[in-house]
């Protein structure tokens, strides 16, 4: 196996990154996050005839509904055609004829995708952040400062299976097809049939899978995560019932979410050499 250059890598991930802001991808997602978060915000409780800062608990539970539909989604539309479209542009093969291993281009690559992604996330964002900061304690925006973290590890996620999805397919317009049945069966599909099982089953199938199923869906593992280290939003959500307080540990999730970003890589790397 032949040893891969780090430098390589940086310089393919700096040229993906650098043409996200050029083409001003970052900052159209950057005001997208940031509108919403600050509107979840600041505005959440308008129905409730109020309207201001709330308790962290509900103004976290209230993004994570925001993050799981759209972090997803904009990861898999960012990655889908970061091989198949440099292949139908017929650059891939000018790209594999320097001196640049296969690996180290689909590093780099991801590498550059995540930068782009990460930034938009974190400045989006953070703008809320700040709000929060002026009118929460300390610790409650340590809180929102592990759901931002987790919010970077989900998009990771989503943009590995995007890459993944790009090596496989054949053409762009099979590509983005695949990438929003991903997002459809992950974000809408999923859950739905786990809970459709346990109703018709009454309990019996899958009831003690349930809790382990639930790790097989990058968007449960940061449901959880954002959700146990706060007791309002635990009881806001249910599941108390259904995940074990031990499996809830932040670090055992976080190892489970940075699977679901090294796995689809591996697998694309796979194909890839091949």
């Amino acid at each position: 196996m032949s040893r891969i250059e780090i430098r390589q890598i940086g310089i393919l991930a700096r040229k993906e990154f650098r043409e996200r802001i050029r083409n001003r991808w970052v900052l159209a997602v950057t005001l997208v996050f940031a509108a919403f978060a600050l509107a979840i915000a600041y505005f959440g409780a308008a129905q409730q005839g109020t309207v201001g800062v709330r308790g962290i608990g509900v103004t976290i539970a209230s993004l994570v509904s925001l993050v799981i539909y759209l972090v997803p989604l904009i990861a898999l539309i960012l990655g889908f055609d970061a091989i198949v479209g440099e292949r139908e542009r017929g650059s891939l093969d000018l790209l594999l004829s320097m001196p640049l291993t296969r690996l180290e281009l689909l590093l780099g690559k991801f590498l550059g995708l995540s930068a782009a992604l990460a930034c938009a996330t974190v400045v989006g964002f953070g703008m809320a952040g700040v709000l929060l900061a002026f009118s929460l304690p300390a610790a409650a925006f340590y809180h929102y400062l592990g759901f931002i973290v987790s919010a970077v590890l989900l998009g990771m996620a989503f943009l590995s299976m995007a890459v993944s999805v790009s090596v496989f397919a054949n053409d762009r317009g099979r590509a983005s097809g695949v990438a929003i049945a991903l997002w459809f069966f992950f974000v809408l599909v999923y859950d739905l049939l786990l809970l459709g099982g346990l109703v018709v089953s009454g309990g019996g199938v899958g009831g003690a899978l349930f809790p382990y199923l639930l790790l097989l869906n990058p968007a449960d593992v940061f449901r959880i995560l954002n959700i146990f280290g706060l007791d309002d939003v635990r009881t806001l959500y249910g599941l108390t019932t259904v995940f074990p307080k031990q499996l809830a540990h932040p670090l055992l999730l976080g190892t489970v979410m940075l699977a679901w970003i090294v796995a689809p890589l591996a697998l694309a790397t796979w194909r890839f050499r091949k």
